[in-house]
């Protein structure tokens, strides 16, 4: 199973897709059945890359306070978006594994596969947005050395966790390794956890 591949063929596709328009207010349009591996990778790319967007408008030092807060809750809510469909993704790999019997000396991995497809995900932006840069003309010489040193930092880093990340799914398909998924138990969001949200109840 090589998902790595797949995984960067369809992030890319969801990076140029938002590029055509480049507007954190466009809307999705996934083009991959709703119940499909596909469809979940392409939608965690689309998450990251509107958020990489706001990350981006947040940080002008101009911009009106009401604008900052709005999208300082909209980065909120995204990451909670995040976090789900990356459990979205552990739960299909649990599915499909669910046949395979660990071995008894088989291991557990540091993380799940989804959580490394979301680092994968990210490494696809990042890699996007250095060639942008690589394109501009107003760079000093060193500066464009600079940029092209961490392009090529990027690939390899692209490279070897894609590797790993076939390796892992390897070795649960051959029970070498099993899938043990936490829950990422977030607590600002819950209005029960949160206590600057509970207190306001009393």
């Amino acid at each position: 199973m090589k998902i790595a591949e797949k995984a960067n063929r369809i992030f890319n596709e969801s990076i140029r897709k938002y590029h055509e328009t480049d507007s954190v207010y466009q809307p999705i349009d996934n083009p991959y059945p709703k119940d499909s591996l596909e469809h979940l990778l392409y939608l965690k790319n689309w998450i990251d890359t509107v958020q990489w967007h706001l990350e981006d408008i947040i940080r002008d030092p101009n911009i009106e306070p009401e604008k900052a807060l709005e999208i300082k809750r909209w980065i909120d809510k995204s990451n909670q978006e995040r976090t789900d469909v990356v459990e979205y993704i552990d739960s299909w790999f649990l599915n499909y594994f669910k046949d395979v019997k660990p071995k008894p000396d088989a291991k557990i991995n540091t993380e799940s596969p989804a959580w490394a497809l979301d680092r994968l995900s990210i490494l696809a932006l990042k890699i996007y947005h250095m060639n942008e840069e690589r394109k501009r003309t107003d760079l000093s010489p060193a500066k464009k050395k600079e940029v092209e040193e961490k392009y090529n930092i990027l690939l390899e880093q692209q490279k070897d966790l894609s590797t790993a990340i076939d390796e892992l799914l390897e070795d649960i398909a051959r029970g070498e390794k099993y899938m043990k998924v936490y829950k990422q138990m977030k607590m600002y969001n819950d209005p029960d956890l949160n206590p600057v949200l509970y207190g306001k109840k009393k």
